[in-house]
């Protein structure tokens, strides 16, 4: 691929990324207008929705107007939702509807990027381009409102316009991404396979329900310690911001320099101790009211851990999947990522409300331990297949 081209997706890429990363601000902006986390729950929960409507609806989309052309059309649906999150002036029922576009536009986006790659690459480049998307991808997730919790917090930006400006990036990212498919012909033509129950079905027969649902359970870990990061750091000396910007850091170093020597490791140990380092990392967030160093530890044991076992548990999914229903279980695995991504909220946001935030963090404790548990299951069920075999 050409400089220009990768230049292109990439930056695209990190702009669309940002803004589903700002999506963590909502807590914030709801608390502004006189809401509360009740509201942000409700917002996710339309976002989700809208992510499964964007998951069904890509191939069809992708096979008419093509993967990258999708991947601009989705830029541009998150660019419509933060515009009418920001227009928004009170906390109401009627936030679904930009969640929903939020969540339309960002599963669209995250099945349609990596097939408009896959179209582009040869099989032996398309798995670093992979890993170079996801990294820039992740960036953007967390960097993005990084820096806008820093433009709020010492140029007393409103959040709304926060919301306008990243709004106005993924229009910019929306501009490349379409450019970037009208200027990089495509080398390999990429097929839509047909879904059914009974492809979904097999897969639950196998263990690749295993990695499913740790991913799920993963996210919800990832999207809790996100969503809510400003409620939690409340009564604190810790910022937010700071973690957000030192999960972006870590994802992207780690990734850069680790991400090779993961992929080639033995996968059944590098998920256990991947997900060890996220529950150390959620352990750490337990101890930020006693010293503010633990937060920076949390955003680095979390960053490294998750910003690294999705591509290992994706390989997972893939390889205890019977051939002719990997596609599916990639989807499977896609969808389960997104339950756990902005289903979580819903709910986390009903216990931060309730029951407060020590039980709120109990919970995203347990699903980090019920993922590694998971993956422990997962690997002694393969050592009792191969010694019945």
């Amino acid at each position: 691929m050409r400089p220009f081209s990768a230049l292109l997706v990439l930056s695209g890429t990190l702009l669309t990324a940002s803004g589903y990363g700002a999506t963590f601000l909502l807590s914030m902006h709801f608390r502004l207008l006189g809401g509360n986390d009740l509201d942000t729950g409700e917002a996710l929960a339309g976002a989700m929705l809208g992510t499964f409507s964007g998951i069904s609806l890509v191939g069809w989309f992708a096979q008419r107007v093509g993967a990258a052309r999708m991947t601009a059309l989705s830029a541009l649906f998150i660019a419509v939702s933060l515009a009418g999150f920001g227009f928004i002036e009170h906390a109401s029922p009627l936030n679904v509807l930009p969640g929903f576009l939020m969540g339309f536009g960002w599963g669209a986006f995250y099945l349609a990027a990596p097939m408009s790659l896959a179209e582009r690459t040869s099989d032996v480049d398309r798995g670093r381009w992979f890993l170079r998307l996801g990294t820039f991808q992740m960036t953007g997730m967390t960097g993005g409102p990084g820096l806008a919790a820093f433009t709020i917090g010492y140029w007393h930006w409103s959040v709304s316009s926060v919301l306008y400006l990243t709004g106005s990036l993924c229009i910019v990212g929306a501009i490349m991404l379409e450019s970037f498919g009208r200027t990089t012909p495509m080398t390999h033509i990429s097929s839509i396979p047909k879904r059914n129950l009974r492809d979904m079905q097999a897969i639950f027969r196998t263990r690749a329900v295993y990695p499913i649902v740790t991913m799920a359970l993963g996210a919800c870990v990832f999207s809790g310690l996100m969503t809510f990061q400003m409620s939690l750091m409340q009564g604190t000396r810790a910022h937010a911001g700071t973690f957000f910007s030192i999960y972006a850091v870590t994802v992207a170093v780690t990734r850069w320099l680790l991400g090779q020597f993961v992929i080639r490791a033995r996968r059944d140990l590098a998920t256990k101790v991947l997900l060890t380092l996220i529950v150390l990392g959620i352990m750490a967030t337990f101890a930020v009211p006693y010293h503010v160093m633990f937060h920076a530890a949390s955003a680095v044991l979390v960053g490294t851990g998750f910003g690294l076992v999705y591509p290992v548990i994706e390989t997972q999914v893939v390889n205890d999947s019977d051939a002719p229903h990997r596609h599916a279980a990639l989807t499977c695995f896609v969808a389960s990522y997104f339950l756990g991504v902005f289903g979580f909220p819903a709910l986390g946001g009903w216990v931060l409300v309730h029951l407060g935030t020590g039980v709120l963090m109990t919970l995203i404790t347990l699903c980090g331990l019920t993922a590694l548990m998971l993956a422990i299951v997962r690997d002694r069920r393969g050592i009792d297949t191969l010694s019945h075999a």
